[in-house]
């Protein structure tokens, strides 16, 4: 998309300087605004024309049945789907008696710009009415990151040549029309109108609207109020009904005059508060803003950036459009989650419906590495909200017959909401995602208090589902059977090695967790026993390895199945074009899995090891999914594939600018947006944890020339700066002064007194480049 030239590359802004109407629901995902409590689809300020209206509160769902041919013994019945929320959006612009629309009159001028450090979307118009009167309208929008239920719009109106009459109508509404819901009918019976409304009230200049959604029970409010300036005579005047408010703007502007409009808006939801305390809840959140101003509310978001990206940027020089694509991603993550506060970060943020607004592995696996490196406060808050789903975990473990806890693939409140058993509930490995999130934050951050708070309830029930679903052979060796790792085209299997260590894993931390916390532990009923039994599974479990290829077979049997015939099988994703009944039983992935075992648990895999499972797996991977490039990005840079690297870790951060796979427009690929990061700083710098320690192995790709990020450990923040040379690592703060890392395997201390520089040793690749299938290739820069 950004591609064209009427989206240039610049580092801090994503700009697009001509509206195109058939790419707008793109654009509106692009667009969008969200502080993880609050979302606004980039949706343009009059309403119409639009792709796809959104405005979303974080977990405000409708509940919906889940469709089954045939049903089985612990199917779930009920889907979540999030779901459009009133739209405070809107700010209709009459021009004398003529409606400003994009798709009349003459429009000269049509700017936005989504600014990276302010945290506004700006827009910018120039219009002639089919009449000859001719108007300059400019609008700011932001999402407060520091005001959580708060979203503003500054909307002003100039006349150019004439003198005008100007109306503006600012409304509330709910129920918008949605674009047909593919499938079940039931389903769309369900979203069509989401809302019933229970009641509202106007002021001469704002409105409140409150709602319920009509089977899911939850309880929504949504305020406006206004404040408007303008020379001379205006009248102001609100009215409403059950689905809508609008507060009515009339006022005449002689050429040069302008008309300033600020929007209010505030949002709020419950489960369990009553109409009157949702309310007052809005109503205290408008009159908090107001209070703030609208330059208070500029200030506190450039304030709140800058404080941000002065822990987190990432710089690149040689590679422009993967520096803007790379802070594009690491703002729309932070906005996914910063003040979400103990509710699940979706797989698409807020930016749209995709994934009927679910949140997957994805968070712990893919977000939160970032988010526990750059912005500790708010990973601990969506692991408080895993957490907290911990007794519906219990009781789906306790339906499926299993001991502990069995947490969901895909969910919005914390049950299962995945009608598909072999890529849902089959991957198992959603437990382990978890765990290792909750050890690697209180490593990375030197935090205990969130382990005992709540985290080693889930290690221990974590570790618990992991011994009942094993078991040991005759021989003693433990095994998993009846799993699905990461690649959801080898389905069911037995011995996933990404599923095995990672189980490993978990049953290791847990054990390690309740030495740390023996009394809470011995609470909850675990043993020294116990512990030994964890840890004796975790050393006996099987990792299936082809002596003859010299490669670990992502499942037990993997390299004796059939081989896929890639060049008879060319249109992707094949989950859209060929059966599982021929995916199954063949050597084709959809994703990273044996892969990411590498590089989630690469202590337990040799140098050569790597190289020939990086080779073997890339011919094979399709990437048919959005999680697979950033993976392969970091093991591609770690055994020597660095151009290749470059071009995955471009493709992962391109993924929505340039709408590679072809569903921006129902939100952005918040995995696969992190996986960016993830890709320059893992994969080029090399950065590892899974030891135990901060590591670093950089290196960069030839068209690269510097990569300098920025990070937290513990208390102390670092920077990394890679040449083509060499390293300079420098400790800005800390609480001791010094900081012992491990820098290409070797034990490197780093004081605050001054940068420590260390020069880049070369280091060759094992294997030449391997081919990925006819077609794969990652996309070139």
């Amino acid at each position: 998309m950004t591609r064209h030239e009427a989206y240039p590359v610049e580092p801090w802004h994503v700009r697009e300087t001509t509206l195109d109407l058939d790419h707008i629901d793109e654009s509106e995902s692009i667009f969008a605004l969200s502080n993880g409590h609050v979302g606004l689809r980039g949706n343009l300020d009059e309403g119409e024309p639009h792709g796809l209206p959104g405005t979303y509160l974080n977990s405000f769902y409708e509940t919906r049945p889940l469709p089954y041919a045939e049903a089985g013994f612990g199917y779930p019945e009920d889907g979540q789907s999030l779901i459009d929320v009133t739209n405070g959006k809107i700010l209709r612009l009459i021009v004398d008696d003529e409606p400003f629309d994009v798709r009349y009159g003459d429009l000269s001028e049509h700017e936005r710009v989504l600014d990276l450090r302010a945290g506004t979307l700006t827009r910018k118009a120039c219009w002639r009415s089919p009449a000859g009167k001719e108007v300059l309208i400019t609008s700011t929008r932001l999402v407060s990151l520091t005001q959580r239920s708060i979203a503003a719009i500054e909307y002003t109106v100039e006349a150019v040549d004439q003198f005008t009459r100007v109306t503006v109508q600012s409304e509330l509404v709910a129920n918008e029309d949605q674009p047909k819901v593919a499938g079940d009918p039931r389903v769309s019976a369900a979203l069509r109108k989401p809302l019933k409304s229970v009641g509202f009230e106007i002021a001469d200049r704002g409105a409140v609207l409150i709602h319920r959604t009509r089977s899911s029970g939850l309880t929504m409010a949504a305020a406006m109020d206004h404040v408007v300036e303008v020379p001379g005579r205006v009248e102001v005047d609100t009215d409403a009904g059950d689905d809508w408010a609008r507060t009515t703007v009339i006022c005449g502007l002689r050429p040069g005059q302008k008309l300033r409009i600020v929007k209010f808006l505030a949002y709020g939801w419950s489960s369990l508060r009553s109409r009157p305390a949702l309310r007052d809840q809005v109503a205290g959140g408008i009159a908090g803003a107001r209070y703030t101003g609208w330059q208070g509310l500029l200030d506190a978001q450039r304030n709140y950036l800058d404080e941000f990206w002065d822990g987190a940027d990432v710089e690149l020089e040689g590679d422009p459009e993967s520096q803007q694509a790379l802070r594009f991603g690491i703002f729309h993550v932070l906005q996914a989650s910063a003040r979400a506060e103990r509710r699940a970060i979706p797989g698409k943020g807020l930016t749209g419906t995709g994934y009927d607004g679910h949140a997957f592995w994805d968070t712990e696996g893919y977000v939160l590495p970032l988010l526990t490196y750059t912005a500790p406060e708010a990973a601990a808050d969506a692991l408080r909200w895993r957490a907290s789903t911990l007794d519906l975990a219990r009781e789906r473990a306790a339906e499926l017959d299993l001991e502990g806890a069995s947490f969901p693939w895909r969910t919005i409140r914390g049950q299962e909401c995945s009608a598909y058993w072999p890529a849902g509930t089959a991957g198992w490995h959603v437990n382990a995602d978890i765990a290792m999130a909750f050890d690697r934050y209180r490593l990375v951050t030197g935090d205990d208090s969130l382990e005992a708070e709540c985290g080693l309830d889930v290690l221990i029930d974590t570790a618990r589902l992991w011994m009942s679903l094993g078991h040991r052979d005759r021989h003693g060796i433990w095994h998993l059977a009846g799993v699905t790792g990461p690649d959801e085209y080898t389905a069911v299997v037995r011995d996933n090695v990404f599923t095995n260590l990672m189980a490993a894993h978990n049953l290791r931390i847990a054990a390690e967790a309740c030495l740390r916390h023996p009394v809470q532990a011995s609470d909850r009923g675990v043993t020294t026993e116990e512990t030994v039994a964890w840890r004796d599974a975790a050393a006996a479990v099987h990792i299936p390895f082809d002596e003859d290829l010299g490669v670990h077979e992502q499942c037990e049997g993997f390299t004796t199945l059939r081989e896929w015939k890639f060049e008879e099988n060319t249109e992707y994703p094949l989950l859209l074009h060929e059966p599982y009944v021929r995916l199954y039983p063949a050597q084709v992935i959809k994703q990273a899995d044996l892969v990411l075992a590498m590089h989630w648990q690469g202590h337990a895999f040799t140098p050569e090891q790597k190289a020939n499972n990086v080779d073997y797996y890339e011919r094979r991977t399709t990437r048919d999914s959005s999680l697979s490039a950033c993976t392969q990005a970091v093991m591609c840079a770690e055994v020597g594939h660095l151009e290749l690297a470059h071009d995955y870790a471009y493709e992962a951060a391109l993924i929505d600018l340039r709408d590679l796979h072809h569903n921006t427009r129902d939100g952005l690929h918040m995995a696969s947006l992190a996986g960016a990061w993830t890709a320059w700083v893992a994969g080029f710098g090399g950065l590892r944890d899974d030891e135990g320690v901060l590591a670093f192995a950089p290196q960069l790709p030839s068209a690269v020339t510097r990569l300098r990020f920025r990070l937290r450990w513990r208390n102390f923040r670092l920077v990394v700066d890679v040449t083509a040379d060499e390293v300079t690592y420098t400790l800005r703060d800390g609480p001791d002064g010094s900081l012992t890392i491990r820098h290409d395997g070797e034990d490197l201390e780093l004081t605050t007194h001054g940068p420590t520089t260390v020069e880049l040793k070369e280091r060759k690749p094992l294997l030449a480049p391997p081919q990925q299938p006819p077609g794969r290739e990652p996309l070139h820069r």
